[in-house]
């Protein structure tokens, strides 16, 4: 019976000594538990996925005398390490077996995803055979990621005399990924008649979060053990197991995980890329609110700035919301009314803009003075500006270009509107520290007198059933109108999200919490004429 450990680390993409590390720590606290073999996450030696450093020959050479540094230092137990293999100039996305000090043997993912967010053709080569393994007297097929996915790679494992199916992910997060990939793998399991060991990867990329969720699923489909979900982790499991070992706890849904997600997707961009401290406009809105409730949670309160930019036409009320935000949450804050550069600006463009009624471009002056002034004390003390606009508003252009869009990082903008609501009512109940007014006042961007959202757009809850179907699931116009969707309304916001393209690419970073975000998901062109 193995005892197999697995390692469910937060690897960081290019840090070969560092993730190194993570596995050689592993490997020691696994062989101090006796394990008989160690799996680590899917490319856990480069960190996933490498993208374009995938072209840098260096790079690869660079892995390679690592992984077998690593092989030295891992000797007591079988250790599977994920990493790149070059074989007569092709790339292979690969699984290192290390025993006795060396790299005994490699496996290669034979099924590549090229869909949503991955792009693996791009860079690799499939594998073209199974590999099996002996551990402790049990044969153990070893598979990476998109393999198990595919029930015909199971069942020839399992045809091959495998009754235990190992498996390095990187499988990243969206809401309700994590129950949906552990039902495909007990499936996997009792389809099969084999035992299911997934080792997956935990961390923030970019805009990618990994929720980790490794398990242990028996021959039956049950779930003997989980590793924590968003934290590294190092998971223990004896398989087969006895049936008083059999765990069946639901994975925690809804809008915990997208907020532990979002949690980790934003701590991690900051201490993997050497920043510390955030600073964001308070605007008394529930945009600003989240996303500043959320850096506390992610960074800690000394780390977050707080900045009211009060206009002419701000309201006292949100003021005072923004105020008390800052108070409950206790992060600095400071005022700096954008008055004086907005008058500056309109006494420069007097004679230019004689004979126009003023609009939306006096609007768009008073973002782009708050933007201005954000990214000043961000040039100054090093502070990362964190744009706070959601997927409801990037989706439909309503947001400034170098105004409110400003940032090196916009940590909601793919959670729609009405989610936004849910995360802020549902963090209230933990530790009421966003403001009810700032939740329940109808939204307004405070650039004009009586400005209501609703003036540009329809109530959020139909703005958001309309983008997720065109902009998540790709639905066309007529499919969307029949599911019950007025055609005008649906026409003017399709029309509004193909027009607003060019903005988006030039928006920061975001992190990605649905099937389908702005970024590496959806690539649509900028110059497009079709209407479909």
């Amino acid at each position: 019976m193995p005892r197999i450990a697995l390692a469910q680390i937060d690897a960081t993409v290019g840090d070969l000594s560092g993730n190194a590390a993570f596995i050689a720590a592993a490997a020691r606290a696994a062989r101090l538990k006796r394990a008989d073999i160690l799996l680590t996450p899917e490319l856990a030696l480069t960190g996933y996925p490498p993208e374009d450093l995938l072209g840098r020959a260096q790079f690869i050479r660079d892995a390679r005398t690592r992984l077998d540094a690593l092989a030295f230092e891992c000797e007591g137990l079988i250790v599977v390490v994920g990493f790149v293999d070059s074989v007569d100039g092709s790339l292979f996305n690969a699984a290192a077996v290390m025993y006795d000090g060396a790299v005994q043997a490699v496996y290669h993912k034979r099924r590549l995803p090229n869909y949503g967010v991955f792009d693996e053709e791009r860079y690799f080569e499939p594998g073209d055979a199974p590999m099996l393994l002996e551990v402790d007297g049990v044969t153990c097929a070893l598979t990476i990621c998109e393999d198990i996915w595919v029930p015909e790679l199971v069942a020839e494992a399992a045809a091959l005399g495998a009754s235990i199916v190992l498996n390095i992910s990187a499988s990243p997060f969206h809401a309700g990924k994590g129950s949906d990939r552990e039902e495909m793998l007990r499936e996997r399991a009792s389809a099969s008649g084999v035992h299911v060991v997934y080792c997956n990867l935990v961390g923030g990329q970019d805009e990618l979060v990994f929720d980790g969720r490794s398990v242990v699923i028996d021959a039956q489909g049950r779930v003997m053990a989980r590793a924590g979900a968003f934290t590294s982790d190092l998971l223990f499991a004896e398989v087969p197991a006895a049936p008083s070992e059999v765990r069946e706890e639901p994975i925690e849904g809804g809008p915990a995980e997208v907020w532990d997600a979002l949690s980790l997707g934003l701590s991690d961009y900051f201490r993997k890329n050497g920043f510390t401290d955030a600073v964001i406009g308070l605007s008394g809105g529930i945009d600003s609110a989240l996303t500043a409730t959320l850096a506390v949670d992610a960074l800690g309160a000394e780390h977050v700035h707080g900045v009211m930019l009060p206009s002419r036409y701000s309201s006292q009320g949100s003021l005072d919301d923004a105020a008390a935000l800052a108070a409950n949450l206790g992060i600095e804050s400071r005022v700096l009314s954008i008055e004086e550069g907005f008058s500056a600006l309109l006494s420069t463009l007097q004679s230019s803009f004689e004979g126009c009624e003023p609009g939306v471009t006096e609007e768009n002056l008073q973002a782009r003075v708050r933007g201005t002034l954000l990214m000043a004390l961000s040039n100054k003390f090093g502070w990362i500006v964190l744009a706070t606009g959601n997927k409801s508003e990037l989706s439909v252009g309503y947001s400034t270009l170098y105004g409110d869009m400003v940032g090196g990082f916009a940590p909601i903008k793919d959670v729609f509107k009405t989610h936004v609501y849910e995360l802020a009512r549902w963090r209230n109940r933990r530790d009421a520290v966003i403001p009810v007014a700032s939740i329940e006042k109808p939204p307004s961007a405070e650039l004009r007198p009586g400005q209501a959202d609703t003036d540009s757009l329809p109530d959020y809850d139909v703005l958001d059933r309309i983008l997720e179907a065109y902009v998540v699931r790709d639905l066309s116009v007529d499919e969307i109108v029949a599911c019950g969707e007025d055609r005008a309304t649906v026409e003017r916001i399709t029309r509004m999200v193909d027009a607003a393209e060019y903005k988006r690419r030039q928006g920061p970073l975001g992190i990605r919490v649905t099937p389908k975000s702005f970024g590496k998901d959806r690539r649509m062109p900028v110059t497009n004429r079709y209407r479909g």
